[in-house]
């Protein structure tokens, strides 16, 4: 499958206002092998900015703004930093460093809103 094609179904259920669009996206696109795609998944569930969408990228240990690699990681911060309406980002980072289990997960949820806070 080319990254065309791969792209565009990204961005499709990016669009989509339903629940199954974040399922497919958190389930393929988050865990996929290849960092274009967890990226490009990352942003359209940014962009989405749902409470639950928003979780999957904060909160979940080895995606979005957890990713293991910094350029999927960066990107997703920098969508993060992009967005003109961060109320739910701030509440899902609150949420996150309240009840996240893992202390990378906090620290790093703990940084983001930081980031957030000196960029306004």
């Amino acid at each position: 499958m080319n990254t065309d094609r791969i792209n565009n179904i990204i961005e499709a259920l990016g669009r989509h206002k339903d629940e199954d669009s974040i399922r497919v996206l958190n389930e393929i696109g988050t865990n996929s092998a290849i960092d274009e795609i967890r990226e490009k998944t990352s942003q359209a569930l940014i962009r989405k900015n749902s409470p639950e969408a928003l979780r999957v990228v904060i909160a979940s240990a080895g995606k979005g703004i957890n990713d293991l690699s910094s350029r999927v990681a960066m990107s997703s911060i920098n969508e993060i930093l992009e967005m003109e309406d961060k109320t739910e980002i701030l509440k899902i980072l609150d949420e996150t460093l309240e009840n996240a289990e893992q202390q990378q997960v906090k620290d790093t949820a703990r940084s983001v809103k930081t980031l957030i806070t000196y960029s306004v």
